[in-house]
């Protein structure tokens, strides 16, 4: 099979095309032909060694047809969507022609939507709706604000949020980005800044219900200011960058009666995180239907994968990159 591996850590530059054996079926593993997947920074972090020894063929996530399942579950030719269980860290992952998941990260899907479209939902999808659900525990009619939401996670999170009568506030760094998110359907869009608190404490004295930061450590600070007493603050990336936060104190960092808390999906498929809790067949039905605006930003062929990981890289993204096979 032909599949995208890297020979050394590196620029995009060290993405080849190469052959390499067919993933052979194993017990507790599906055997899946891949038909397109999505492009995640986490991707360009393990290209560049930044999250150490990985495997060398990269991709968190893909859309394809199983080809074999062992344990019976799925029968061959079902259209399915696959997401982490180690792929492209401690195992081969979505940038090939065929590829091997853990039974407990694929989850089968129905629809008529094209490849590229279907390709632009697991990772972003599952991820926005866990953290909305799971760690912000939003209701209709309360005030959300999206920290990085031209991101694919963050366009993602206010398509999930908007059809579920939830306000939200969404902000980017970028002055020529926030007619797009009024039109993907923020009620309220500002440039984000250091001190965001300021801002919105002055419009909303008592603060608000929840925050989404994806910015990550660089905002996190701030954003726990911006919450009500009993409101939620969920951190899940690091836009921003991923270095730490220096002299971290509870005590003086932390505001009374305030819930932080942190998602990675990289949970997804363990024990607690079971993909079944993530309503993905309603996720692709909406963004059928035109619910959700969820269509990639671009559509790349499986040879354009070196300028696709260059423009991520370069914030030329605003939202999800798809590749084709």
């Amino acid at each position: 099979m032909k599949a995208i591996a890297f020979r050394e850590y590196g620029g995009p530059d060290v993405l080849d095309i190469t052959d390499q054996p067919d993933p052979e079926p194993t017990e507790g593993y599906v055997v899946i032909a891949v038909r397109a997947f999505g492009l995640n920074r986490a991707e360009t972090y393990m290209r560049s060694g930044k999250w150490g020894d990985v495997a060398k063929i990269s991709g968190i996530e893909c859309v394809g047809e199983v080809l074999h399942d062992p344990s019976g579950r799925f029968s061959a030719g079902t259209r399915v969507a696959a997401l982490m269980g180690g792929m492209g860290h401690s195992i081969n992952g979505s940038y090939a022609e065929r590829t091997r998941v853990p039974l407990t990260n694929v989850i089968p899907i129905r629809s008529s939507l094209p490849w590229p479209d279907l390709a632009a939902l697991p990772e972003s999808y599952a991820t926005a709706w866990t953290c909305l659900h799971r760690n912000l525990s939003l209701t209709p009619g309360q005030t959300l604000l999206i920290r990085g939401a031209t991101s694919a996670l963050g366009q993602a999170a206010i398509n999930i949020a908007a059809a579920e009568d939830i306000r939200i506030i969404a902000t980017t760094r970028r002055p020529e980005r926030l007619p797009a998110l009024r039109e993907l359907g923020a009620h309220q869009v500002l440039l984000d800044e250091p001190l965001l608190s300021k801002t919105l404490r002055q419009e909303y004295p008592s603060g608000i219900d929840a925050v989404l930061d994806i910015v990550g450590t660089s905002t996190l600070l701030d954003s726990l200011k911006i919450v009500r007493r009993g409101g939620h603050v969920c951190m899940a990336g690091f836009l921003g960058g991923g270095s730490g936060i220096a002299g971290f104190d509870p005590l003086t960092h932390m505001p009374s009666g305030v819930q932080l808390s942190f998602f990675a999906s990289f949970m997804f498929g363990t024990p607690g995180y079971e993909l079944d809790d993530v309503p993905l067949q309603a996720i692709v039905e909406r963004s059928e239907a035109g619910l959700y605006k969820a269509n990639p930003a671009r559509v790349f062929d499986f040879h354009d994968i070196r300028e696709a990981h260059r423009l991520m890289e370069a914030d030329q993204s605003m939202g999800k990159f798809v590749v084709t096979l």
